[in-house]
């Protein structure tokens, strides 16, 4: 759903009011300290598969067959191809 720069706008001065409103003597703040360790945990993962899918790419460029790479990745030849053959040039 697209919004409008109306309702982006009044978001924003929602958002302002609340802001405006937050006293940091009295406001009561979770521990995200679990909640952050779980984006970070993601982001990794989100990297280092971009890494393994840019190898994988490499690989096949280099001639490497699809049973080479999926021993390097440590699954079965179907799982390798099924995983990177489309997200590979």
């Amino acid at each position: 759903m697209r919004h409008t720069d109306k309702d982006v706008d009044e978001a924003a001065r929602r958002y302002e009011r609340v802001t405006d409103e937050l006293d940091p003597e009295t406001a009561e703040v979770d521990n995200t300290e679990d909640l952050r360790a779980i984006a970070d945990a993601s982001s990794t993962l989100h990297d280092d598969e971009a890494r393994v899918r840019e190898a994988v790419g490499v690989a096949r460029a280099r001639g490497r067959s699809w049973n080479e790479i999926a021993v390097a990745l440590g699954v079965s030849r179907q799982a390798a191809r099924q995983k990177y053959a489309n997200k590979v040039a």
